[in-house]
């Protein structure tokens, strides 16, 4: 890739989010190759230039290909976007391992944690691809928005230079603009945290709460997010930008999130099993919210949404009587890192 020329862009992964952000760099008139598994849906896609599964009723550029081959997928690419479900993305990176440039640039769109190992996904791109150039994609990104064109930004994250601008040049135009950060923790943990509260909004709204209830919700999360990202070796300011209160604010306010859907669902008195098995799309938020109540304890990191979350979904505990503990217990900071913790 010259300075000038842009770069070919490889998205593994064909949900909607995956979808649009191939269709964003096929757009901005980049060599763009969206990978799906499947190749029934591969054959679909390339026939009518529209994911009728997961993004339907947006038309997407006549430029952007498809395939089922990841060697052909990425063989050529500058960029390699991963949008891959936590459960199965150490496999799918294992998969491509062997058809990567050297030094190739891999950039984490999942938000989630691996079961088990807490891992996040920039830390298994490490791992599997021990050379690589790793970043990772967050912000208030609600794929349907994006594809019908609402402006939007989007947070790149990586200590290679190089890495944040060729992202700024593949993804960045008069509807998306691309931020930039350094602190790669922070903003993929900001992603994955937030999924949580949401499934927590989405409980209250289906109760119908107040807005006082709503506020008091949101920024007490905002409160626990930045306080564990710290724990984990996040910035706490990276929670004051669009990859921690700008895609909590979206995730936690629209019903076009997975996770808000799964929480009002819960709230509506519906079983757990019964949404997962109804959901089209992975809702990470539910392993997150197992992964990080683990953590947590590990830590000593005082999280009560999370502590309440998974009373009421894995204990069936009765939302009101957890929410009056929630209420009851004692004085806390109302702004973190600002007064004493206590």
């Amino acid at each position: 890739m010259t300075e000038l020329s842009k770069p070919r862009v490889a998205v593994l992964g064909g949900g909607s989010f995956g979808t649009v952000i191939a269709n964003l760099a096929a757009g901005n008139g980049c060599e763009s190759t969206l990978w799906l598994r499947d190749a029934d849906l591969v054959e679909e896609m390339t026939a009518s230039h529209e994911n009728t599964r997961y993004l339907p009723g947006f038309k997407l550029d006549e430029r952007l290909r498809f395939s089922n081959d990841l060697a052909e997928a990425v063989s050529e690419a500058d960029l390699v976007f991963v949008a891959i479900p936590s459960k199965a993305f150490r496999k799918v990176v294992q998969a491509v391992r062997p058809h990567l440039a050297p030094r190739q640039m891999l950039i984490s769109m999942t938000k989630g944690i691996e079961a088990e190992t807490f891992a996040l996904m920039s830390q298994i791109l490490r791992e599997e691809v021990p050379d690589a150039r790793v970043g990772v994609l967050s912000g208030p990104n609600l794929a349907k928005e994006i594809a019908a064109r609402m402006p939007a930004g989007t947070v790149i994250a990586s200590i290679d230079p190089e890495l944040r601008t060729t992202v700024h040049t593949a993804l960045a135009c008069p509807y998306f603009r691309v931020f930039a950060n350094t602190d790669i923790f922070g903003v993929e943990l900001g992603g994955a945290l937030k999924n949580i509260y949401a499934i927590a909004t989405g409980m209250a709204t289906a109760q119908k709460v107040g807005e006082n209830s709503r506020s008091m919700l949101l920024t007490r999360a905002l409160a626990e997010m930045s306080r564990f990202a710290v724990q984990m070796g996040g910035n706490p300011l990276t929670f004051l930008g669009l990859a921690g209160v700008g895609d909590l604010f979206a995730t936690c306010n629209s019903p076009l999130s997975r996770n808000y859907q799964v929480g009002f669902a819960l709230g509506s008195g519906k079983k757990l099993a019964d949404i997962v098995a109804d959901l089209e799309q992975t809702a990470e938020g539910i392993n997150t919210i197992l992964q990080v109540r683990r953590q947590a304890d590990r830590l000593g990191v005082y999280m009560p949404i999370v502590t309440g979350l998974y009373e009421i979904i894995f204990n069936e505990k009765p939302l009101f009587e957890v929410a009056a503990a929630m209420m009851n217990s004692g004085q806390r900071s109302d702004v973190e890192f600002v007064l004493p913790n206590r």
